[in-house]
């Protein structure tokens, strides 16, 4: 019989025990995923091709950084996690945060309307909110034709940028309707500007990129030496060519920063101790925003927010000539992944779902398989109704059914459920056939809005 004494000791040494295999066995998982995560990315990128800057941190601690392929293929320059990338569309995140510091100053109100610091603006139903939530109704700028050849070399102040699509009608009544819109982010950059008395860029450094130590994150420019600049490319068949010129002035506040992996992992571990914003304007910025009809979207102030095969996941992407970037957050493992790309050609959709499914050994995509004689009566062309001349056409392959959209290459479907699906590798495009009495008759696809494609044979 043990004295009190050794029994103590005992449950000590159980207790180190259960400890150190604990220790082991995430060490272990670890490595394992460590050892897949560079078979992934060498498997894509070489010397010879444009690279990716991937970081991933848990509960705050960085636990994989590295680099694969090349920052400037001309030079021989290769990837590090130095490399400075354009965020393209992940600039919407830090754009959303200043609006809500303003907020939290009782400067700027969410409800306000864009006329209060815009007054010529033409449209005066526009919240602030309806902007954060890209539920405007605004014309994107971007898919607006000017008229002006190579438009996109010019030089462009905010102002201009507005004139380009503030004339234009809404394109539904504020509020009613979610449709990612560039022009949204740009309004909010230019009333950061009205509000603060200070530059866009002047503003994010002061408020945001000084205060997380964001020693490489930077507003792009033409002109500025910035160090480790990675160089953008596309690819034509087996060949990679630079990228065209496009005025760093197009992206401003929607698409106009440069940064890191590694700055992107200060702004989160900022963005989660709440040292530049209280956790009740951040958490707004990551609930749904609620349409006028009370449906919710799937997009908050700055961040998708959705719910894939059980996993809540807070992310954006971003695409800008000759670069693509990808971070998500996923709360309930306290999980954060940024992927950087300097080519727009690159697999970011698929590593942006195998990056994920290797750290918490799990799949995102669940798939229901249906039997063929439910799929035989999927198969047709469809058209947009928007579009008409765009077609998706489905067709039966070995193991299901796959879309060839407008000629852009075939995609497997992955099924959910008898009706609804998405494309393998792309979770924010979600379908569904819609049958009446019985009969196929369009597919509705919901991806930064919702589109009908109707059955014409």
């Amino acid at each position: 019989m043990l004295n009190a004494k050794n029994e103590t000791k005992m449950k000590r040494l159980f207790t180190q025990t259960v400890f150190f295999f604990l220790c082991l066995n995430s060490y272990c998982q670890n490595f394992q995923s460590e050892k897949e995560l560079d078979q992934l990315f060498t498997s894509h990128f070489s010397s010879k091709t444009p690279g990716c800057s991937v970081l991933v941190s848990q509960n705050g601690k960085i636990i994989y950084e590295k680099a694969f392929g090349s920052a400037n293929l001309e030079l021989n320059v290769p990837a590090k996690p130095q490399t400075v990338f354009s965020l393209a569309s992940i600039t919407k995140q830090f754009t959303a945060i200043s609006i809500l510091q303003l907020v939290s100053q009782r400067k700027i109100a969410l409800t306000d309307n864009v006329q209060k610091y815009i007054p010529d603006f033409p449209a005066n139903n526009i919240l602030i909110e309806n902007l954060l939530s890209h539920t405007s109704g605004l014309k994107d700028y971007l898919h607006v034709d000017t008229g002006q050849k190579y438009g996109e070399r010019l030089d462009y102040t905010p102002s201009e940028l507005i004139n380009i699509f503030k004339n234009i009608p809404l394109e539904y009544e504020p509020g009613t309707k979610y449709a990612y819109c560039n022009s949204d982010y740009i309004l909010l950059g230019y009333i950061i500007e009205k509000v603060s008395g200070k530059t866009y860029s002047e503003y994010l450094s002061e408020n945001i990129f000084i205060p997380l130590e964001m020693t490489d994150t930077y507003y792009d420019s033409d002109e500025k030496i910035i160090n480790n600049r990675s160089s953008g490319y596309f690819k034509a068949g087996d060949q990679y060519g630079k990228v065209e010129f496009w005025s760093a002035t197009i992206g401003y506040a929607a698409g106009g920063l440069l940064s890191t992996s590694i700055d992107l992992q200060k702004w989160q571990a900022g963005l989660l101790s709440y040292k530049i914003l209280k956790k009740e304007l951040l958490d707004l910025a990551f609930t749904p925003f609620k349409l006028k009809d009370g449906t919710s979207t799937n997009y908050g102030f700055g961040w998708n927010i959705t719910e894939i095969n059980g996993l809540k996941r807070i992310d954006h992407g971003g695409a800008k000539n000759g670069f693509l970037t990808y971070e998500a957050y996923f709360p309930d493992q306290q999980l954060y992944i940024v992927l950087l790309f300097n080519s727009e050609n690159a697999p970011r959709d698929e590593l942006s779902i195998k990056v994920p499914e290797i750290l918490l050994r799990k799949s995102l995509q669940k798939e229901t398989i249906l039997n063929d004689d439910v799929l035989k009566t999927y198969i047709g062309v469809y058209s947009l109704t928007s579009e008409p001349k765009r077609t998706i056409t489905i067709t039966k392959v070995k193991d299901g059914l796959s879309a060839n959209i407008s000629g852009q290459g075939s995609v497997p479907l992955i099924f959910q459920s008898e009706t609804q699906f998405q494309l393998k590798n792309l979770l924010d495009i979600k379908c569904e056939f819609k049958i009446t009495n019985g009969k196929v008759i369009s597919i509705i696809v919901e991806q930064q809005g919702k589109f009908e494609w109707m059955k014409i044979k």
